[in-house]
C-alpha cells in the first residue's frame, strides 16, 4: 500500500511512527504465537477426540447389544446405566470435537494466515517510514 509518509516532516515524526509500528508488532507477533500454540493444541486434541470416539462406539454397540438380550433384573439395570454413561460421555466428546475439530483447527490456521499478513504490511510501512526519515 502507498503510504502519506510524506506528511512526516521531523526525523522524530518518523520515530514516534517506527515506535507505534514496533509496538504493533510485538503485539501481533505475540497473537502469532498464541494462535499456533492453539492450532498445535487442536490439531492433538482432534485426534485424541476422534479416538476416543471410536472406541465409546465400540463400547456402546457392545452393550446395547448385552441390554437387549438380558432379562430385567440387576444386571440389565445395571448394564442400562453403563449404556445411559457411554451415551452421555459419547454426547460430551462430540460436543469437543466441534469446539477442536477441523473446522475450529482451519479457524486457526486462517487466524494465523491474517496475522502473517498484517506483520508483512507492518514490514512494508517500517520500510516507507525509513525511507522517508532517511530523506528528511
Amino acid at each position: 500500500m502507498n503510504y502519506s509518509v510524506s506528511t512526516l516532516t521531523a526525523v522524530a515524526d518518523c520515530d514516534t511512527v517506527l515506535a507505534l509500528i514496533e509496538k504493533e508488532r510485538k503485539d501481533l507477533s505475540f497473537r502469532k504465537l498464541s494462535l499456533e500454540r492453539q492450532q498445535e493444541n487442536y490439531a492433538t486434541t482432534t485426534i485424541e477426540v476422534s479416538s476416543e470416539i471410536e472406541v465409546i462406539n465400540a463400547e456402546l454397540a457392545a452393550v446395547n447389544t448385552v441390554v437387549a438380550t438380558l432379562p430385567d433384573g440387576d444386571t440389565k439395570d445395571d448394564n442400562i446405566k453403563r449404556q445411559k454413561k457411554l451415551e452421555y460421555n459419547l454426547f460430551l466428546l462430540t460436543n469437543r470435537k466441534a469446539n477442536y475439530g477441523a473446522i475450529a483447527l482451519l479457524e486457526k490456521e486462517f487466524s494465523i494466515a491474517r496475522v502473517i499478513q498484517e506483520l508483512a504490511e507492518a514490514d512494508a510501512f517500517t520500510i516507507a517510514v525509513i525511507a522517508r526519515r532517511s530523506s528528511i
